[in-house]
């Protein structure tokens, strides 16, 4: 028997939470490492997610178990030696609380999630804003979604060591129902991509996994830096497509730049596609931004590739490209809502022909972000 996030709370602690925190993962259709270099994403809420149980604590103490689990991640929130552990992110959340200034206060919690785990859904961004809005429920602070999730990055950047953009938590922390979110990172403003009943969005988990901190995602920054810095320009996001490539930029680091400007015109061409319904235009676009990753960003791994090529074959399927970080983990569709089904089905038998791994298909619609409820 699976037992609620609230039985699992109270079983652990000998009563009822005070509050439920549900955080979504997400999966991004369009736009990716773009989002630190100031550009354009277009992801959305998925309906996987942290669901977070709690309850302060009088003793400056934070204890958190993950569903069944008898270990705890445990601090105190006064002495935030780091920790070897996934209680690393709410550390870093609380963290980033007292930087700023706010109050922190102990508490204890219990979490269960159904998001698969480094497969490039989000699922530390998620956390860390299940974290972020227990803790502004129990110090009595209004939530702002925005200054929220880049609290949240800033935890990730500075306390867990990797250097993300705001893409994830800022789609964690605002998601809307029924909607992809284009938002720039720039200004950090956000403008709904209605994703019509004509069309489901397919999250194709290839059931490898990725750690961001193991992988090059913060070496593929660092040349974006230098690229930015020999074209003259503050962020790759200023730059045109002529401008790279009538540059004196070479090899790795002009690859890296041509990828991160075309995605940038995909994101908002992929917009306009689909709020004109041209479902097939806006597959094509997806297809073009994974060849890119592919072949100029370098973050793509057979597991994708196989993953993307068999979507592709599938019919009813627009589109498909890797999602997340890249390297391993999941990739994503767009599909016939009237063959997403078969779609699915045919993915899920297939793939482990393809790849030696056991795939997850997840057919959503878009979700809203991060929430709270008092039993």
């Amino acid at each position: 028997m699976t037992l609620s996030v609230h039985e699992l709370f109270s079983r652990r602690f000998d009563g009822d939470a005070t509050s439920v925190v549900r955080s979504p993962g997400r999966v991004n259709l369009i736009g990716e490492h773009t989002d630190y270099n100031d550009g354009f994403v277009s992801p959305m809420a998925i309906d996987r997610q942290i669901d977070l149980a709690v309850r302060p604590r009088d003793d400056g103490q934070v204890v958190l178990y993950s569903g069944e689990s008898t270990t705890a991640a445990s601090f105190a929130v006064d002495d935030l030696a780091r920790v070897d552990s996934w209680g690393v992110y709410p550390q870093g959340v609380v963290r980033a609380f007292a930087d700023d200034g706010l109050a922190v206060r102990g508490f204890e919690g219990v979490l269960v999630s159904d998001i698969p785990g480094g497969s490039g859904l989000s699922s530390s961004a998620a956390l860390e804003l299940a974290v972020a809005r227990a803790l502004a429920d129990i110090t009595d602070l209004e939530w702002d979604a925005v200054d929220m999730a880049l609290r949240c990055v800033r935890a990730e950047n500075e306390w867990v060591g990797v250097a993300c953009g705001v893409m994830d938590q800022m789609i964690c922390a605002t998601g809307v129902e029924g909607s992809v979110s284009r938002i720039d990172c720039r200004d950090y403003s956000t403008t709904p991509v209605v994703v019509a009943d004509d069309v489901v969005v397919m999250v194709l988990h290839t059931g490898t996994k990725r750690g961001l901190l193991d992988s090059e995602y913060n070496a593929r920054r660092a040349t974006c830096i230098e690229a930015a810095s020999q074209l003259g320009v503050g962020s790759l996001r200023d730059a045109s497509i002529d401008q790279v490539e009538n540059s004196a930029l070479e090899g790795v680091t002009l690859a890296r730049a041509r990828h991160v400007v075309s995605e940038n015109q995909r994101v908002l061409d992929w917009g306009e596609a689909m709020e004109q319904g041209r479902w097939a235009d806006a597959g094509r676009l997806m297809v073009q931004s994974h060849e890119s990753l592919r072949d100029d960003y370098e973050v793509s791994g057979p597991a994708l590739d196989a993953m993307v090529d068999l979507a592709l074959e599938t019919p009813g399927v627009y589109g498909a490209r890797l999602t997340g970080a890249g390297f391993a983990g999941a990739a994503v569709a767009l599909a016939d809502a009237s063959a997403a089904d078969d779609a699915a089905q045919s993915i899920a038998q297939e793939f482990p022909n393809r790849y030696d791994s056991e795939p997850l298909i997840i057919p959503s619609r878009p979700r809203a972000g991060t929430s709270l409820t008092k039993p």
